[in-house]
């Protein structure tokens, strides 16, 4: 199965002057581990909630006055829309991430795919239980 049959298309992205603040809270209202940065349709980074504690909070930053480019991951790990399910797998177990940005062949965001889409759309529902439970527990919203 390709990972264009299912991606969660028209993602939820912050702004990269979006600030720390109001990623989390973006985060809160999703219930999401992760958000993706993103001018326009061209994937900037991404944050998690790890990101925000780590690299903000634990550094003495303002979340009200700190934007997310300076705490993102800038050259996150990615998935193209024509790849096969496996390789999504792979990534995000190597990797340790709960999901994946997903572009297109021309560098253009179209979705996002999560350990739970990719459970659920496979039926696999016990996938989650290969990867360890700090991805499998709080999976993207998707």
């Amino acid at each position: 199965m390709k990972i264009n049959e299912i991606i969660s298309q028209d993602p939820v992205c912050a702004s990269p002057r979006t600030t720390v603040f109001e990623a989390a809270q973006m985060m809160k209202i999703l219930d999401a581990v992760m958000l993706l940065v993103c001018d326009r349709e061209r994937l900037m980074g991404t944050i998690t909630d790890r990101d925000i504690a780590i690299r903000a909070v634990a550094e003495g930053c303002d979340a009200k006055h700190t934007p997310v480019s300076d705490i993102m991951t800038d050259d996150p790990i990615c998935c193209f829309d024509d790849q096969e399910m496996d390789e999504a797998v792979r990534l995000m177990r190597e990797y340790q991430i709960p999901g994946l940005p997903v572009l297109n062949r021309q560098q253009r965001l179209v979705g996002i795919v999560s350990l739970e889409d990719l459970a659920v759309r496979d039926g696999r529902e016990e996938m989650s239980s290969d990867l360890p439970d700090q991805i499998a527990v709080g999976v993207l919203a998707g």
